[in-house]
């Protein structure tokens, strides 16, 4: 029986009674492995060889593993932090403890994200409370991160590799493992001889031109061969989503806003009648920074401003009777919401005096000290838009967002009255998940006051809004947690595979 020549030295180096890897008997045949796999498919097809494939999982620790391997997990720190300060008894200030663990950047957000998921405690108003029971020396995915480094990932439970895997603390690495026997057939056609036939695995112009492709046999080619996987790159869904409500909200007569994502407190609160008194403008709320205030605000507009918060607007107004600094109103902070773009155009600060109609939007990040759960994220997009014109309506509001949700085929939309300092009247709007039929808060609406809208020199109506772009994705897509879709914990998988609607 004549057989090509990598063929043949599958077939002698196989046995009918051990099982061989293509790895064995690559090293047996000097071939290479993918010669060899390629040889004992052919065999098989053949009924000269059975091969069997198993699948081999093997993980790793990735740096960022390997860094909490030496230094300990987040969260774990922030626990043994807590029961320094006392916080098993009473609540700490979370500052308090994030100074004294040591952590800083994305690992607070880490430690904050996993400390109440493992039972540790609750966070609660930014004081933490410690569970004096729980025991951090037997975290199982501590104690699995020194399993994977000793290279026994075997005996880690699943569940605890997925969830390492999904905190970007392990790589998992699946391959397919082949093992070739010899089956009766094949014994018997070594018994009566094979001869080895000189193959060719492709055509080249130089057998073109001689003629030799005449005179060689021609290996078959072999479709079930492996290759290498690829991914590859794409838009993330939440900027294919961002790109198409702003096609949609231009669609709709509506022209974008840009400004900077660290602002005076005075484009973010002040100007929205937000008292500075306000638990929402505390340190534990928004994110202060500490660099030099902003000197580059009109004055005769903060005088208004002032104006307003100490004694109102019109004949009825009353203003707040609260302390109100103008230090505190240019000091810089992290936007909690992009209200304060609105702010910059409505006064004509941002590009000049603006006469109605108008209609303005912008979809961009805003950061609030949140506490994190499947619904809110420390940043997120938010759909900020506003229309100024005489004579509107709280039905010209909810009309709009029934158009522009219709747009994304949701038209299950509920609105709930609310309150705002800003906006009277105010309410939010809520919608129903696909999934599991509840209905989710979605953003928050409202007709701006005269105690906004006098200051900045408008003279008409101005409906606005905030809604919530992960929200939204949700409604669209189905998704149950906003952290898989970005952030630390994203599920890249989850990315990979979800199509995009349109």
């Amino acid at each position: 029986m004549r057989l090509p020549e990598s063929q043949v030295a599958v077939l002698e180096a196989a046995s009918a009674t051990d099982a061989q890897t293509i790895d064995q008997l690559a090293e047996a045949t000097s071939l290479k492995p993918e010669t060899v796999t390629g040889a004992a498919f052919d065999l098989r097809d053949d009924g000269l060889v059975d091969v069997e494939e198993t699948v081999e999982t093997s993980a790793t620790l990735t740096d960022e593993g390997e860094e909490y391997l030496a230094d300990g997990l987040p969260e774990v720190r922030l626990y043994r932090a807590a029961l320094d300060a006392g916080a098993d008894e009473d609540p700490v200030e979370m500052g308090q403890l994030i100074g004294a663990s040591g952590l800083g950047g994305p690992k607070v957000q880490i430690a904050l994200s996993n400390f109440a998921r493992k039972g540790y405690g609750v966070i609660d108003g930014g004081k933490v409370d410690a569970d004096p029971d729980a025991d951090p020396d037997a975290d199982e995915e501590a104690a699995a991160l020194a399993a994977v480094a000793d290279g026994d990932a075997g005996s880690v439970d699943d569940v605890v590799l997925d969830q390492l895997e999904s905190r970007g603390l392990v790589a998992r690495d699946e391959r397919t493992v082949r093992s070739v026997t010899l089956t009766e057939d094949g014994v018997t056609v070594l018994m009566e001889g094979v001869e080895a036939a000189q193959t060719v695995d492709r055509l080249t112009p130089e057998m073109l031109t001689t003629g030799e492709w005449e005179d060689v046999e021609f290996t078959e080619y072999n479709v079930e061969a492996d290759a290498p996987t690829t991914q590859g790159g794409k838009t993330h869904i939440l900027r294919q989503t961002a790109d198409r409500v702003k096609d949609t909200l231009v669609g709709m007569g509506f022209k974008e806003m840009e400004g900077p994502h660290a602002d005076a407190d005075f484009w973010i609160n002040d100007c929205l009648f937000m008292p500075q008194d306000h638990p929402a403008r505390t340190h534990w709320d928004r994110f202060a920074l500490d660099v030099p205030p902003i000197h580059e605000v009109p004055e005769d507009l903060v005088d208004r401003v002032e104006d307003a918060h100490r004694n109102g607007v019109g004949e009825d107004g009353d203003g707040y009777h609260s302390p109100w600094s103008e230090d505190f109103a240019r000091q810089v902070a992290l936007r909690g919401h992009t209200t304060s773009l609105s702010m910059r155009y409505l006064s004509g600060y941002a590009q000049g005096d603006l006469e109605p109609p108008q209609r303005y939007f912008s979809v961009e990040k805003v950061y609030r000290n949140d506490t994190l759960d499947p619904t809110h994220l420390l940043e997120f997009y938010q759909i900020e838009g506003w229309v100024m014109a005489e004579d509107l309506s709280v039905r010209d509001l909810m009309g709009t967002f029934e158009e522009f949700y219709r747009q994304f085929g949701i038209t299950d939309i509920q609105f709930k009255p609310h309150y705002n300092p800003y906006t009277e009247p105010s309410f939010e709007l809520f919608g129903r998940h696909p999934e599991t039929g509840e209905m989710i808060e979605i953003g928050n609406s409202g007709m701006f006051r005269p105690e906004v809208l006098e200051p900045l020199g408008v003279e008409c109506d101005v409906m606005a809004w905030g809604l919530a772009l992960e929200r939204l994705l949700m409604l669209m897509y189905g998704f149950e947690d906003i952290r898989d879709v970005h952030g630390t914990l994203c599920d890249l998988e989850l990315l990979r595979e979800t199509e995009v609607l349109h």
